[in-house]
């Protein structure tokens, strides 16, 4: 019979009893060596841009030994940007709920979904604000998909990919017959006046 998990306290049920924010030099915090979450250039780089287009705006949380169990990115890229110090909450869990309350913490992230066209009304919005949606982690690519807008390097791609042919008809009845003819041969076809 498997290992029971422990049960969780009253604590970790509601909000942490004097959960506080404050600000700790940076260079008195280690990133988690067991932290299964890994920042790679690209992320680092999105959390960097962020940082300095906003600065920080929820803490890191730590452990009583100064341990980051949940903002490992943050740190690492706080620390590349030259910061001297950081905002962090200490949490009172320790052993397996600290490192539970870890992957919780990163896994419960990855299970949101978007509401494509809700983001798509935002992002629009922010662009014609003015905003650099860059700064919000997105590159071309991703946006054109979210916002509709295809790029010029996605359609010739997709024409090259599918090896078309565009065949000219006198008239209506003759587009249906040769359609007719094709789609009884098993090609892929479709009508298009133009």
């Amino acid at each position: 019979m498997g290992k029971r998990a422990p049960k969780s306290t009253a604590a970790a049920a509601e909000q942490q009893p004097g959960l506080t924010v404050e600000t700790v030099d940076i260079t008195t915090l280690s990133p988690d060596p067991a932290n299964a979450r890994k920042h790679g250039e690209k992320n680092l780089e999105a959390i960097k841009v962020s940082l300095r287009r906003f600065g920080q705006q929820k803490p890191i949380v730590v452990d009583a030994n100064n341990i980051v169990r949940a903002g490992n990115g943050t740190l690492e890229a706080a620390r590349a940007l030259g910061w001297k110090v950081i905002s962090i909450a200490r949490s009172e869990l320790a052993g397996s709920e600290m490192t539970a309350f870890a992957i919780a913490d990163n896994r419960t992230a990855e299970l949101a979904e978007w509401d494509k066209d809700e983001l798509a009304a935002e992002l629009g919005g922010l662009r014609e604000d003015g905003f650099d949606l860059g700064e919000l982690g997105y590159d071309e690519k991703d946006l054109g998909k979210l916002l509709g807008e295809e790029l010029l390097e996605d359609k010739v791609g997709e024409l090259g990919e599918k090896y078309m042919v565009v065949v000219t008809c006198k008239d209506e009845a003759d587009q249906l017959a040769f359609l007719e003819e094709m789609n009884s041969a098993g090609r892929e076809c479709r009508a298009l006046i133009g």
